[in-house]
């Protein structure tokens, strides 16, 4: 089995960020991490390559800096490792970007890929559907949980207070949730074979039927009115009411939002 897991290399919010006078993110000025939920598909895929048996390839779209989050996945255990970086590509929205990640996924061979929800430096949840779209597969968003049943994929769905158990036959793209688990960490080990094993990089004129209107900025549909790193909260709702009425103004608030 053959498993490609699309990760992000994120902007870490505790350094700050930085904005282009474009609005765009200025990521080569700002610290960086794997982005949570793609971190938590690929230890996904780490434990169905330990329980099934299967290769795991990990691919990112970024700077040449995004060589550092694919190091760390081989770190973990990933066995091959693509980046996806050309000038050309810099600036693109979601819709770019899954034309783009479609593209290179086209050279790869696959029977399931994984990626995260959403990016922390984006929050669309857009990407991975996107992808599917293009690349014409079924999806599974938001899983909690992941197993093989012979040539299908069996994903436990988050749904408000309860989850759908959903099947799909292979090949197929799921989104993954950073509540799926607990990701493991780097081994001294595997941190020295990960600067060891080389990683595929490839550019613009690897990418398999992909329109230049559909890469890059120019490519991007979306258009960033204003950015900016402070973000107001509202004064939220007050109330005066006694310790019972409170308990019961509590419960009532804690039901309506499914959280009991």
């Amino acid at each position: 089995m053959k498993i490609v897991v699309c990760i992000k290399q994120v902007p870490d919010t505790k350094g700050g960020v930085v904005f282009n006078p474009d609005g765009t993110l200025n990521r080569g000025a700002m610290l960086t991490i794997m982005n949570p939920d793609d971190k938590a598909g690929l230890e996904a895929a780490l434990r169905l390559k330990d329980k099934y048996g299967a290769e795991v390839t990990v691919v990112t779209m970024g700077l040449p800096k995004a060589d550092e989050v694919l190091r760390e996945a081989l770190a973990m255990g990933a066995d091959n490792a693509v980046l996806i970086t050309d000038r050309v590509l810099g600036g693109a929205d979601t819709w770019a970007t899954s034309q783009t990640i479609a593209g290179a996924l086209r050279k790869l061979e696959y029977d399931l890929i994984i990626t995260g929800r959403q990016a922390i430096d984006g929050d669309t949840a857009q990407v991975g559907p996107q992808i599917s779209e293009h690349l014409d597969l079924p999806v599974i968003s938001y899983a909690q949980k992941i197993e093989i049943d012979g040539d299908s994929v069996v994903v436990e769905r988050q749904f408000d207070d309860r989850y759908h158990v959903l099947k799909a036959k292979m090949p197929v793209l799921v989104t993954a949730l950073s509540e799926l688990n607990e990701p493991r960490y780097m081994t001294p080990g595997g941190i020295f074979d990960a600067y060891d094993k080389e990683v595929t990089v490839l550019s613009r004129a690897d990418l398999v039927d992909v329109d230049d209107s559909n890469i890059g900025l120019k490519g991007s549909p979306t258009q960033i009115a204003k950015a900016s790193d402070k973000v107001r909260k509202g004064a939220g709702e007050q109330v005066n009411l006694g310790a019972s009425e409170s308990v019961d103004y509590i419960i009532g608030k804690l039901k309506e939002t499914h959280i009991i």
